[in-house]
Parts: C-alpha cells; sequence; structure tokens
C-alpha cells in the first residue's frame, strides 16, 4: 500500500493562503481592482493565473466592474474570485444582489478594515458583518464564511468555492487585516485529499432544457454560455425560462426557491468549530482574529478553575443557530468579543431570548481584542 504523500508546507500571508486555496479549487478566473488590506490577493493572482491552462486575471476600472466581469466569466462556466475591503465592497453590493437572482457562483473576499467611509485602511475591524447579510437589497439568501488562521484562509477558500458551486450562488469569505497580514506555516493538501465541487451541468437536450426550473434540490444545472443551451439572464424578477414576470405565483416559486436551496442545506452550510464547550459555564463565541485571542483566554481560564468553551463561528450567515442552542443547553454566560459595535451579538441574543447572559465586548478603535480582554470577563462569570 503506498503511502500517502507529504504534504507540502510554505509559510504564507492569510492572503497567500486565500490563493492558494482558490487555484486549488479551481478558479481560473479573476477580476478586481486593487485595494488595502486585500491587495495582495490580486498582485499574487496577476502573477499565477496566466501560468495555469485558460487562467484569465484581468484588472477592472472599479468594484462595479469587477463584479461585473466576474459574473460574465462565471456565466461562461468559469470558477471566478474577486476580493476588496470596505468601500469597494460597498461597490460590489448592487452586482452582488444581479448575482443572487441569476444565481450566479462567485468567492468575494473582504479583508474587513475600519470604516465608514476611508476610515482606518490598515487597521483591523470587523464592522462588515452585518453588511455580508444584508447589504444588498431586497430578500436574499446568501452565505458568509469567515477564518482565523492562514490554514483556514485556504481551507475556507476551497470551501467557499465548492458552496458557491454546490448551491449556484455567490458566496463572501470575511477576512480581517489581522488574519490577513499573519504569517504562518500552513500545509498545502494534496489533490484528492480535499473535496473539488463543480456546478451540475444539464443532461437533457438543449431544446428542454428550462434555466431556472425546480428541482428537488431547489438548484437547477447550469450549462456555459455558448455550449448550445440558450437561456436569458436577468436581475429581474423571473419565470423557469429567465424571462421577467409579473405573475404572483411565479414570483412566489423563484423566491421560495432560491431561499429553500440554502435553508434545506443547514447542516452542511453551517460550520462551527468547538473547544471545551462540552461542560462550560461560560462560553466564547467568537470568529476571525478574535477567535484566536478567545482560545487563549478559555485556555487560561480553565487553568483558573473556569469552565469555560469556545464556539468559533466559521459560518457567520445562515447563522449557526442550532450549534448555538447546543452550549445554551448548559452555559449559563456568553461572550461575545468582535471589533465591531456588537454586529454578531445581535444574532447571539436573538438565539438565546434571555436564556443566558450575553456579555458583549467591542472595540472600534483599530486594535484587537486581546485574550486579557475576553479573560476578565469569563472570570467575572
Amino acid at each position: 500500500m503506498a503511502r500517502p504523500r507529504k504534504r507540502k508546507e510554505i509559510f504564507a500571508l492569510g492572503n497567500e493562503a486565500v490563493v492558494e486555496g482558490a487555484l486549488l479549487a479551481g478558479c481560473s478566473f479573476y477580476g478586481g481592482y486593487p485595494i488595502t488590506p486585500s491587495s495582495e490577493i490580486m498582485e499574487i493572482m496577476a502573477a499565477r493565473l496566466p501560468l495555469i491552462k485558460d487562467g484569465v486575471f484581468i484588472q477592472l476600472e472599479d468594484e462595479i466592474a469587477s463584479m461585473g466581469a466576474i459574473i460574465g466569466a462565471s456565466l461562461a462556466g468559469r470558477k471566478v474570485l474577486t476580493a476588496t475591503s470596505g468601500p469597494g465592497f460597498s461597490l460590489m453590493q448592487e452586482n452582488l444582489g444581479y448575482a443572487i437572482m441569476a444565481e450566479t457562483p462567485m468567492v468575494l473576499v473582504n479583508v474587513m478594515r475600519g470604516g465608514p467611509s476611508t476610515g482606518l485602511p490598515t487597521s483591523p475591524a470587523q464592522g462588515d458583518v452585518q453588511q455580508a447579510r444584508w447589504g444588498t437589497h431586497g430578500d436574499h439568501p446568501i452565505i458568509v464564511l469567515s477564518a482565523s488562521n492562514v490554514q483556514e484562509c485556504l481551507d475556507m477558500t476551497i470551501t467557499a468555492f465548492n458552496m458557491a458551486e454546490k448551491y449556484r450562488t455567490p458566496v463572501i469569505l470575511l477576512l480581517d487585516e489581522v488574519t490577513a497580514h499573519t504569517r504562518e506555516k500552513i500545509a498545502i493538501p494534496n489533490q484528492g485529499e480535499f473535496e473539488v465541487f463543480s456546478r451540475t451541468v444539464p443532461s437533457m437536450p438543449p431544446e428542454w432544457y428550462k434555466p431556472y426550473e425546480e428541482t428537488v434540490r431547489g438548484v437547477p444545472p447550469m450549462p456555459p454560455l455558448g455550449s448550445g443551451y440558450r437561456f436569458h439572464v436577468t436581475g429581474l424578477t423571473h419565470d423557469r425560462n429567465g424571462f421577467p414576470t409579473q405573475r404572483p405565483e411565479e414570483i412566489v416559486e423563484l423566491m421560495e426557491r432560491i431561499h429553500r436551496k440554502i435553508d434545506q442545506f443547514f447542516y452542511d452550510i453551517q460550520l462551527v468549530d468547538t473547544i471545551d464547550t462540552a461542560d462550560a459555564d461560560v462560553v466564547v463565541i467568537a470568529y476571525g482574529s478574535v477567535a484566536r485571542s478567545a482560545e487563549l483566554a478559555v485556555r487560561q481560564a480553565r487553568e483558573n478553575g473556569v469552565r469555560a468553551g469556545l464556539l468559533k463561528l466559521k459560518t457567520l450567515f445562515p447563522y449557526p443557530r442550532r450549534q448555538t442552542e447546543k452550549v445554551l443547553a448548559h452555559a449559563r454566560t456568553l461572550v461575545v468579543p468582535e471589533m465591531n459595535m456588537g454586529q454578531m451579538s445581535r444574532e447571539v441574543k436573538r438565539v438565546n431570548m434571555g436564556r443566558a447572559s450575553v456579555r458583549t465586548i467591542n472595540r472600534i478603535d483599530g486594535q484587537i481584542v486581546t485574550p486579557s480582554e475576553i479573560l476578565k470577563v469569563i472570570m467575572q462569570g
């Protein structure tokens, strides 16, 4: 029996690890506009993509055009990526809604920095959490993932591509400046050691194909444009053939389906890590770089005799309600540290419904939440 191949190890920034993950997942098109602190993703993609078969890199005039470019490339059958921060993320919101309505797979990385407006371009923040969920208008589903260390930047990028392809939807990967610019040793998985999912293509003849037809999973097959299957793409509410409609029954059918294709697969989408939560009286709920501070604080609390645990959110939306309710079965206190004024704690409080005491730790000064800050609140019980 052949021995498994040793994984290649490299030292990388979080932003570099995103590129490694994207290429492993099969990304062949990048369209973007540089902005601190995400620019390394674009710079490395500019060097790496032209070296792979059919790889295309393009710098657009702004973030609006960047989204338009990756939507078009995805419709043509490519796995696509863009990356941005703060002001650029705001500019992307209209086309993000278009991609949701047209059910166009894509991965959008937002490396969060202090805001609003130009804000703190080189400082960490987590102020775009609710924007990631609700930034584009209208009722819409969205998948928002997060990473707390450099290895996770690689792993969660692969996961983001798989979810985008599996559910025909944009997926947002939220990093913060600390995670993006931390340099650590990571292991590059070998081919065959991880899942690579590609969108389902139609098996019926072109004349039978309906681009937005109901399916068991709620996810219609998606052929690349130019492959012989003709279909209409629009941001307008549309019928099963992709043409605009104002018929109430067709509107309801579309809206319910694009939500159901996410809602019925929570078990696959809602990802968390738990540390010492089984008997924890105090549970810290954290994400991004703050989860690293929380992990150390939990360990120090245990050493001081406090039964503390960590629920690390790798999926931010749809919010992991079931996993939160599991720790609520025994926790009397929830601690939610984040680099904003309380955006994720809103979700925690909504699920908690008064069962446990929820204590928040919020920093909005461009500085990280430290382990000692979290430990202090944990020790208060």
